[in-house]
């Protein structure tokens, strides 16, 4: 059987993306967030790279966030799933497939695989009957439906189930073996040889009857353990190469007598011992088993091109869904909102193609982190439209500036990757990448110095982004002076405007806020303006609320000197 690959991440493998750097998902706290999605480091590194890649066309976000709420709001079939996946994880990592059979393979080989293919039955059949449910409304599980009814009706796939099943019989009944030991005149182990395999295990308890009742003719399986008086020993060369008595004799111990034999049943010792005892048992089985063997060899050559490749690659893509739906699930119940995005399709003007609704938004790491009760949490409202470009967001220290810019970021990183958004509302067309270009640790601006390293960072940002990026700064080129930063942050924002990126500039040069005007007068020819955005302060208290207006800088900066006595006439009173 040859089958396409499958995803429910990716509706076409022709799609072009861009990676989001470590440094950004960092800024962004997207690697604290997938911590808490998985207690498994790989799930949460898979869930981290899954977010990471950002798609522009809007298919694949429509496709992703369809998915996502097929598996939120059916809770039965993210258990279900999970369990059905979860059969044939194990062969994911260690399958022996495409692997041909010959005459080398041991029966062990041969059952190893018979299993592999017989979960991948039992997969098949249980993804059918779980994709039948008609509550499934999103294009990546119709799909996957017909993908599976298209494995499940295959004249081969009915044939594989018969055969498999047949052989399974057969070779399902193999649970024990038995030896026979000659002693020599001194009671002596003086050589061993195979009595008969079983379709049962030995128990201690009948060890003594059963060391004198079991054995069997070659190629039959006992039905039970009794005697047969009609059954012979078939005896192994002991002077031959490999000869085969010698693995028992060294799990007994040289030397050992037929009182040792009947104490009990003898445990496999641990390291190269226990590896001659199985090398010796696989030998045994082969050689009492030969037209099982034949058959299985015949049955699974046959079947060499059955692969679960494709199927097993389903495990992490389901896993993602899953784990974030369980933990969103989580916060739902809590109190935190949260909101399928509105994927913007590809409009008839180009202008119109790059915006963002936001309605009621917060940062996610406030409710992963408990940082606020789902009532405190203060929501907001930005919108990016064909004028509104660039927001320069200007407030008072620990006021949320740095909390809504990592927050815009997060709305586009989960809604592309398919995941509901903090908040009541998200409409918006997907971005290419997200750039952020927040203060970096000492120890990566020692060569350059800050400021050296602000610009050497920003000018590459610059040169990769275009009018489809997100561009978040945060204190950028703070690390001067005041007349160094404001010189050059005020040429970043103009060369901005000339690419028509998105962007949130938050700093504390309100000079740069209150300039916007001038600034947008000498880049006029550019379609997009830079609009200033405040952080709302009460009372010299801080509300964490944003609002498209001219800066508070200096009036917010009167409040707190009047509140803690530091005006001139307070202090020379």
């Amino acid at each position: 059987m040859s089958h396409r690959k499958y995803s429910l991440l990716y509706p076409s493998e022709q799609t072009e993306y861009k990676t989001l750097s470590q440094t950004t998902m960092h800024d962004l706290g997207m690697d604290q967030i997938c911590k808490k999605l998985s207690a498994k480091e790989s799930e949460q590194n898979y869930i981290l790279n899954v977010m990471a890649r950002m798609y522009a066309d809007p298919i694949v976000t429509q496709y992703r966030c369809d998915i996502f709420e097929d598996v939120l709001q059916n809770k039965k079939m993210r258990d279900d799933m999970m369990e059905i996946l979860g059969r044939i994880s194990f062969l994911k990592d260690y399958g022996g497939f495409k692997r041909e059979y010959d005459d080398s393979a041991s029966i062990w080989d041969l059952l190893h695989r018979l299993d592999e293919i017989n979960d991948y039955i039992k997969c098949v059949d249980a993804l059918h009957t779980c994709l039948a449910d008609p509550q499934l409304h999103s294009a990546g599980f119709l799909g996957l439906r017909e993908y599976v009814e298209e494995i499940y009706a295959d004249n081969g796939f009915a044939e594989l189930k018969k055969d498999i099943a047949g052989l399974k019989l057969d070779t399902s009944q193999l649970k024990s073996i038995t030896v026979g030991i000659n002693l020599n005149d001194r009671f002596e182990a003086d050589g061993i040889g195979l009595v008969s395999i079983n379709s049962k295990y030995f128990t201690k308890a009948g060890i003594l009857g059963n060391f004198y009742e079991h054995i069997a003719a070659k190629d039959r399986i006992n039905a039970d353990t009794t005697w047969k008086n009609d059954f012979k020993f078939q005896p192994f060369d002991v002077n031959a190469e490999g000869a085969l008595h010698t693995p028992l004799q060294k799990a007994m111990g040289a030397g050992a007598t037929v009182a040792d034999a009947m104490v009990g049943i003898v445990s496999i010792p641990e390291g190269d011992q226990a590896k001659d005892v199985t090398r010796y048992t696989d030998r045994v089985v082969n050689h009492m088993v030969s037209h099982m063997v034949k058959r299985a060899k015949e049955v699974l050559n046959k079947y060499v091109s059955v692969t679960i490749t494709d199927m097993t690659d389903l495990i992490p893509e389901m896993m993602y869904y899953i784990r974030w739906a369980e933990y969103m699930k989580k916060l739902q119940d809590k109190g935190f909102s949260f909101a399928k995005a509105v994927v913007c399709q590809e409009p008839a003007q180009e202008a119109d193609r790059y915006e963002m609704l936001a309605r009621g938004i917060y940062n996610l790491k406030l409710a992963v982190f408990e940082t606020e009760e789902s009532g405190n949490i203060v929501t907001n409202d930005l919108d990016f439209d064909k004028i509104h470009r660039v927001y320069v967001l200007t407030g008072a220290n620990r006021g949320g500036k740095t909390t809504i810019t990592q927050a815009i970021g997060q709305l586009f990183v989960l809604a592309q990757g398919g995941i509901y958004v903090p908040g009541s509302g998200f409409t918006f067309s997907p971005v290419d990448c997200i750039y952020t270009h927040f203060p970096a640790d000492e120890d990566k601006t020692l060569d350059l110095g800050r400021l050296g390293e602000e610009c050497k960072r920003f000018k590459e940002i610059y040169e990769n982004a275009d009018s489809r990026s997100l561009l978040l700064l945060n204190e950028s080129f703070s690390t001067t002076s005041f007349e160094e930063g404001y010189y050059i942050a005020k040429d970043c924002v103009r060369a901005i405007l000339c690419k028509g990126m998105r962007t949130i500039y938050n700093t504390h040069m309100h000079k740069l806020a209150f300039d916007l005007a001038q600034i947008n007068e000498e880049q006029k020819h550019a379609e997009g303006r830079a609009f200033s955005l405040i952080v709302h302060a009460k009372d010299a208290k801080r509300s964490y609320q944003i609002e498209v207006a001219p800066p508070e800088g200096k009036s917010y900066a009167s409040q707190i000197a009047q509140k803690y006595g530091v005006t001139y006439e307070m202090l020379t009173k």
